[in-house]
Parts: structure tokens; C-alpha cells; sequence
């Protein structure tokens, strides 16, 4: 989750939803969250937009949040991402744009980026945590993807992602 300009009452207010769905997905048996149970007014996975990137060899399913609210929601309430399934964040300004995990159930790793689609910075980020992810860099792009995504395929920073929507 992007740092939140809602009122904090409504931060709470879908805090407590989820473990209540996490708990009722569990009496059910079914042992994880899946998107329908995602708190009312949250927007479901496949409703953001997506796009192709590249990052080197990698082709990654990227689901776009261009808007303060969807950068807001991120990938808040999920359980899962698919192999080289991520969101891409599109910032209309070049600069230190942080991030966070609340609400945010999987561990992820970020990739900061320049208008140009150059990594400035990758981070890995612990589920659920309110810590400070901040690149040394002004950019206008993140990635999320699975954490140690970046690691693995050895994509480091100085390296491009390609494919990249216009900032707007």
C-alpha cells in the first residue's frame, strides 16, 4: 500500500475486514483469502488495467495503477501472484514516491525506476509492515513482484524494464 490519504477510520475500518474474511475463509476451509472476499470497495485483480513489460529475457503480466486510488490499494489483500505477475506504479511526478505493506499479505519486492525505465533501486518488502520502503532516487515507476523476483532472474539496478506506459 502507497502511503494513504483516507481518513484513518477507513484504514481501520478494512484493518479488522480482513481477518474477519481471513477467518470465515478459514471455517470454510478453504485456508487462504481469495479475491471475492477482498473487503467491499476494493478492487478485484483483474479490474486494473494490465500491460506487457520486459526485464530482460522476462516478459512480466503487470496490472497498472496510474490513479491515487488504485496506487493506494496496490496489491493489498491478495494472496498470491502468479509467476512473473506484478504491478507496475505510475507516478505523474519524478520523484521519491515510498511505500508500504499494510494490508499487504504476500512479502514483495520492489524495483524503482526513471522515466527511461532504468532500476535505481530494489528493495524487499515484509508482509503486513508499516516500514518505509524509499528509493535513493527520484523516479516515476515501481514494480512489484514476488519477493526475490528480481534477485532470482538477476535483474539489478542500472538494468531497463521496457514496455513502460507513458507517465501522465
Amino acid at each position: 500500500m502507497r502511503f494513504s490519504l483516507r481518513p484513518l477510520f477507513a484504514r481501520c475500518a478494512l484493518a479488522v475486514a480482513l481477518p474477519v474474511a481471513a477467518a470465515l475463509a478459514l471455517a470454510a476451509g478453504t485456508g487462504s483469502v481469495h479475491a471475492q472476499q477482498m473487503p467491499p470497495g476494493a478492487k478485484q485483480p483483474s479490474d486494473f488495467p494490465h500491460t506487457k513489460l520486459t526485464a530482460g529475457m522476462y516478459v512480466i503480466n503487470a496490472a497498472v495503477a496510474a490513479n491515487d486510488a488504485d496506487r493506494e490499494q496496490g496489491l493489498m489483500y491478495r494472496t498470491h501472484l502468479a509467476p512473473n505477475e506484478g504491478m507496475l506504479f505510475v507516478f505523474g511526478e519524478n520523484a521519491v514516491h515510498c511505500f508500504w505493506m499494510k494490508n499487504t499479505l504476500i512479502p514483495l519486492s520492489i524495483a524503482f525506476m526513471r522515466a527511461d525505465g532504468t532500476i535505481t533501486d530494489i528493495d524487499e518488502m515484509q508482509a503486513e509492515t508499516t516500514d518505509n520502503h524509499c528509493p535513493r532516487n527520484n523516479g516515476v515507476y515501481a514494480l512489484e513482484m514476488s519477493q526475490n523476483w528480481f534477485t532470482q532472474k538477476g535483474i539489478t539496478p542500472g538494468m531497463q524494464i521496457g514496455g513502460l506506459p507513458q507517465p501522465q
